[in-house]
Formats: structure tokens, C-alpha cells, sequence
């Protein structure tokens, strides 16, 4: 399976591949442990501080280090685009699409800053790949749009009325997926309309399937939930941003209190 599949599978939490029929209960929630920093009013700051935290991110973390120079081999492959991102931002989505590792980490790294300090080791990636997907949204003039998830054997567990958050940088689809899950397994369908996902095929390392990927900070109103037998689906209507953390590896002081604050639309 190709990296980009295999992050669709594994950390969308995934397509059931084998013949195991036990369902899956996920939380869907506020997601309290992920990291989810939206480095406003630092942006230029840790642009410049990058060298010297990716360089001993590299030492620390040999699988960031050789997806990185692979991502970048593979963009600068491709000629020179016509993009609004700089090369390092779209390398970082390149080096998204090649490992699930990253997002495993940002899933629970958010539980304290000193777990986020002392043991995240994809600090450039996240605020890399958090600047681009700001870039390419201004450049879609923040444009909204609708997109689909399908998951077999999977429960999310929330309910009509909650407020929501993906936990990771999400990756789902602008149209319905083909197919059906095998039979007797659970389906579920999430539809959702998303302001801050935006389309990142043209930087992926497989163009195809098209993908829109979601950062973890967006929030969600849940609009629907319904299950009838061995079918789910779930509508999510976004309401905007909320991050518990910003600016945190240059203090996390640089907007005032980082923790708790709520974005716009």
C-alpha cells in the first residue's frame, strides 16, 4: 500500500482490511490531547528559528529526516509549479502524504507542554504544514467546501448537538468514495462542510485520489447522527477554530495565554 493510502487508512482510522468484525469506538470530541497550535503573531519568528530546529529535529528524529529529503527530491522533481507556496511549504506536505508516524504524535502530544517540548519531534513539520494549509487557503480566498469520509467497522461516539475536532490533520475526500464496506460491518458516513480544509493533490506524492486535508484546530457542530442497522451517518458543520496552544515552542506567550483560545470562522 502506498503512503498516502496508507495514511488514508490508518489515520483517517481507517478501511477494515482484514476478516476481524469487532467494531471500533473512536471518540469524536474535542480531541484534548492533540497538539494544536496555530502559531498566530509568530509566524516570522519561527520561520526563523527553523534551521536550527529542523537540523536537530533531523538528529533526533532519522524518519523525518529521510522522508524530508525524499519529499523534496520528489517536489523539486516535478519542475518548477506555479504555486503560492514556498518550496518548503510544500515540501511538508509531500512528507505528510509519505508517513503516518507524524500524526500518531500529534494525536496525543497536546496532553502537556512538556510531552509537546521534550518528545514531539516533527515541530518543523507541524508548523510547516500548518503555515501552508493557511497559505493555500487565502489563495482560495477561504473558501468552504463540502467532503466525505467512509470508514468500515469504525463507531465514532458522539452525538447531535456536541462541538467537535478531528485530532490530527485529517485527510478526507471532495466527493462520495466508491464502494460499500463487506457486508456485515458497520458503515459510517461522515458528511461534513469544512472552512479550513483545503485541496492538497497537486502536493501530494500520489495526485490521485483528490484529498482535502484538515488541521486539527477546525471545530465541528455535529447536525446529525443516525444509525439504521449496519449504517451510520454523521453530519459536521464547521463553526470555526479553537486551539489550547499557540506558539508554544517559543514560549507560548506571543498572543497572551495560549491555552483556550477561540478562533473565527
Amino acid at each position: 500500500m502506498a503512503p498516502l493510502a496508507q495514511t488514508l487508512a490508518l489515520l483517517a482510522m481507517a478501511m477494515a482490511t482484514t476478516a476481524v468484525t469487532t467494531v471500533n469506538v473512536i471518540p469524536l470530541d474535542m480531541a484534548p490531547d492533540s497538539f494544536d497550535d496555530q502559531y498566530q503573531g509568530c509566524g516570522p519568528a519561527m520561520k526563523a528559528a527553523l534551521l536550527t530546529l529542523s537540523g536537530s529535529e533531523f538528529q533526533q528524529n532519522k524518519e523525518f529526516a529521510e522522508v524530508w529529503v525524499k519529499a523534496a527530491a520528489k517536489w523539486q522533481s516535478r519542475g518548477p509549479p506555479v504555486s503560492p507556496l514556498s518550496p518548503d511549504q510544500a515540501t511538508a506536505i509531500m512528507a505528510f502524504t509519505m508517513t503516518r508516524t507524524f500524526n500518531d504524535a500529534v494525536r496525543v502530544v497536546g496532553r502537556s507542554r512538556q510531552l509537546y517540548q521534550d518528545n514531539f519531534h516533527f515541530k518543523t513539520l507541524h508548523f510547516l504544514l500548518t503555515d501552508a494549509l493557511a497559505t493555500l487557503r487565502d489563495a482560495q480566498k477561504g473558501q468552504c467546501r463540502d467532503a466525505f469520509l467512509k470508514v468500515c467497522n469504525i463507531r465514532f461516539e458522539t452525538q447531535r448537538g456536541d462541538t467537535v475536532r478531528f485530532s490530527q490533520f485529517m485527510p478526507v475526500f471532495p466527493s462520495k468514495q466508491i464502494g460499500e464496506c463487506p457486508s456485515e460491518r458497520l458503515e459510517t458516513v461522515v458528511k461534513l462542510h469544512t472552512c479550513h480544509g483545503v485541496e492538497i493533490q497537486f502536493f501530494s506524492e500520489h495526485r490521485e485520489p483528490a484529498i482535502v486535508l484538515i488541521p486539527p484546530f477546525e471545530t465541528f457542530d455535529v447536525t446529525q447522527y443516525t444509525q439504521e442497522g449496519d449504517k451510520a451517518q454523521i453530519r459536521l458543520q464547521s463553526t470555526g477554530t479553537f486551539s489550547k496552544y499557540n506558539c508554544e515552542w517559543l514560549g507560548g506567550n506571543t498572543t497572551g495565554d495560549s491555552w483556550g483560545e477561540w478562533g473565527q470562522p
